[in-house]
């Protein structure tokens, strides 16, 4: 290796994310990368080959502007092939990618921006004005588009010669913010492809013939990351231009795709469409659904359309760089035990313990994690990075039972467990009971503070469509369910609950006072 130039003497046996691309490139130039679709309903293709060349563009474009090895690179932006050519781009430099959420104002963008010392902002052109608002003093912006795509025409498409270091930044992923201000999780190369990109292959069985539909967005964890893996193991992914459930389902038909992964609030509105069967979805292989229970009459609508579907629950975070626990089920009988909050059990590369306060293992309690994708820790935030890794284990904040056999059910977020009466009760355990009532679309529980009780268990419901419900039937419903002291204190019958651009439901919205809260 003496005679080797440094640069050739790392790409030998270096493992970085950008590497992964290079190497698809080579190994399977004409593979699908992606198929996107516009708002106008235009599609179009982009193989690997075409991505890997897109991404070095990019990152020669980035590398002309100053930016390098340590350098920061922002993107506020719908989902677009450009946005992961920028990505991969920025990571084949050296420089850490943060994407900032479409639905930011002012305040919040120029928080991220600020606080992840961005050098070089990329936007939509429909969020020029709010990023240009917000971007600190000097903070250069480029527009993705016609202009952009004429610099890119003027740069190479070799493999930039960067030194890098598996052990470099590639994510700041923030926090989504659904009881706190968002942190800035900072995720290397090594950790990231250590564990989480094996699991995907072990856990979800991903591969090469998985064609996905793709409506994560790309600020997120659930959706960079998970982006990330797919192209890592060389799958197709659709990207439609929006979330709508009809134009979602059309475009399922149309590419047949294989493998779907998103919220319950998801799978509740595409099985609601008129067009939704099994000519459709028939082809649907596996509906992965994180973030909140799938209600029953959901899946029973889903196995019906497409009998081969396979359910898979997943559970993970930001700090673990996503994927941690992972189950699969054909109906609601495969759920251990029939509970709903089941979460699968450990990926093979995370150790796991449940403690109780006083960090004893117990049957129920807090999820604790040791994994080679932790996270580095939270930019900027020592006090928060020690909090999360107290006793040498990343502290995941989600209260989970174990059973016997290694499976996980999550119970609640420590922060969701509702104190009423000098008595604990768990927001999913009364979700649950409330999913069950046959006219309940989907439905949140959060303790709302009270003189009398410390906090009152309150439900927020949203009724299926065709169905009728009052607050005092569903509270009949519960009271033959649960303890009395978890039956819910008041019923709120809303049009629709707050969430993120996940479909997470938003709990801290609804704890605001009701002046304040709003979808």
């Amino acid at each position: 290796m003496a005679d080797l130039a440094p640069h050739h003497r790392t790409l030998l046996g270096r493992a970085t994310i950008g590497d992964q691309l290079r190497r698809h490139a080579r190994t399977q130039p004409d593979k699908i990368a992606f198929v996107a679709y516009a708002a106008d309903g235009a599609r179009t293709e982009t193989t690997y080959g075409a991505l890997d060349e897109r991404a070095n563009r990019f990152a020669h474009l980035f590398t002309a502007r100053g930016i390098g090895r340590g350098g920061r690179i922002a993107s506020m932006a719908r989902n677009s092939v450009d946005v992961v050519a920028a990505y991969y781009g920025a990571l084949k430099i050296g420089a850490a990618f943060t994407g900032v959420n479409p639905l930011y104002r002012e305040p919040e963008v120029a928080h991220q921006l600020t606080h992840s010392r961005a050098d070089l902002v990329l936007t939509d052109g429909a969020f020029a004005a709010v990023v240009d608002a917000a971007r600190p003093e000097g903070l250069d912006r480029l527009e993705y588009g016609t202009a952009l795509d004429a610099r890119l025409e003027e740069q190479p498409v070799t493999e930039p010669e960067v030194e890098l270091d598996e052990n470099d930044v590639a994510l700041i992923v923030y926090t989504s913010g659904t009881e706190a201000a968002p942190k800035g999780v900072l995720i290397p190369h090594r950790n990231y492809l250590a564990s989480t990109a094996p699991a995907w292959g072990w856990g979800l069985d991903t591969g090469p013939r998985d064609t996905w539909l793709f409506v994560m967005p790309f600020h997120t964890i659930a959706g960079l990351g998970s982006m990330t893996s797919l192209t890592l193991m060389g799958a197709t992914l659709v990207l439609p231009a929006t979330v709508e459930p009809a134009a979602a389902l059309r475009i399922i038909e149309r590419e047949r795709v294989t493998v779907i992964a998103q919220t319950p609030t998801f799978y509740i509105a595409l099985s609601a469409q008129d067009g939704f069967g099994p000519r459709a979805v028939g082809q649907v292989r596996r509906c992965m659904t994180y973030g909140g229970q799938i209600p029953p009459h959901v899946v029973e609508a889903w196995s019906a359309a497409a009998p081969e579907v396979m359910w898979g629950t997943y559970w993970g975070q930001s700090e673990l760089s996503q994927l941690g626990t992972v189950g699969f089920f054909r109906t609601l009988d495969d759920v251990p035990g029939g509970d709903p909050t089941w979460i699968g059990r450990p990926v093979t590369h995370l150790e796991i313990r449940v403690v109780d306060a006083e960090d004893n293992d117990a049957e129920v309690g807090e999820l604790i994690c040791r994994t080679p994708s932790a996270m580095l820790g939270y930019l900027d935030d020592p006090e928060r990075t020690a909090a999360a890794f107290r006793g040498g284990w990343v502290r995941t904040g989600d209260m989970v039972r174990i059973d016997a056999d290694g499976n996980l059910f999550f119970h609640d977020r420590l922060k969701d467990m509702i104190k009423t009466g000098g008595m604990n009760v768990s927001s999913q355990e009364v979700e649950r009971v409330v999913h069950e009532h046959p006219a309940v679309e989907r439905a949140a529980i959060v303790g709302l503070p009270d003189a009398y009780w410390s906090e009152a268990v309150t439900a927020f419901v949203v009724v299926r469509p065709g169905h009728q419900l009052t607050a005092d039937e569903l509270l009949e419903h519960c009271r033959a369910h649960l303890a009395s002291y978890k039956v819910p204190k008041a019923v709120h019958l809303v049009g629709e609950l707050p969430v993120d651009p996940q479909g997470k439901i938003l709990k801290r919205r609804l704890r605001e006072p009701v002046a304040a809260r709003t979808p």
